[in-house]
């Protein structure tokens, strides 16, 4: 990931982050005016970017309510795939909902995205659920599940009940 740096998703940035989930989702794309009230609940709300030398090249939401965190979006510029930005974004999204308390991560990925859903079973999510024809143009969603049950990387255990 040489010259990527990931940080806080800002109100500067929607514009650009618009313009991309334009482009990368045509037919699902989020209005402005959603990343915009999204970033204005912090209290329950994660966003980042990732940016490079041309400008923002993906970026990833996450929204805890606990006990679940549910990522809300992830993107990566075509031309920056295999870099491993996707997976830097959702390390710093699992991280986060371990922070927030959250017991699992949850997120729907289109079942005709096969890179996607590789990517989130090497993370250790597995398909629960599948949600017929949620996309508009007719596909279906592959609901998938992170149990966070590990401790967590800096030595915090994951709270559960019923844990000894």
């Amino acid at each position: 990931m040489a010259g990527i740096t990931i940080r806080d998703m800002t109100l500067d940035d929607v514009p650009a982050v618009g313009v991309l989930e334009h482009r990368l989702f045509p037919i699902d794309a989020w209005p402005v005016q959603m990343f915009l009230d999204e970033l204005s609940q912090p209290e329950t709300r994660r966003y980042l970017v990732a940016e490079g030398s041309d400008g923002i090249v993906g970026y990833a939401g996450l929204m805890c309510i606990e006990p679940i965190a549910d990522v809300q979006t992830i993107a990566v510029v075509p031309g920056y795939e295999g870099r491993g930005i996707g997976s830097t974004l959702l390390t710093h999204l699992i991280d986060e909902a371990r922070q927030r308390g959250a017991a699992d991560v949850l997120l729907e990925v289109r079942a005709d995205n096969p890179r996607a859903q590789q990517l989130y079973v090497r993370f250790g999510f597995e398909q629960i659920h599948i949600r017929p024809r949620y996309y508009r143009d007719g596909v279906d969603a592959l609901i998938m599940r992170l149990q966070l049950t590990a401790p967590h990387p800096e030595g915090h255990e994951a709270t559960e009940a019923g844990q000894a």
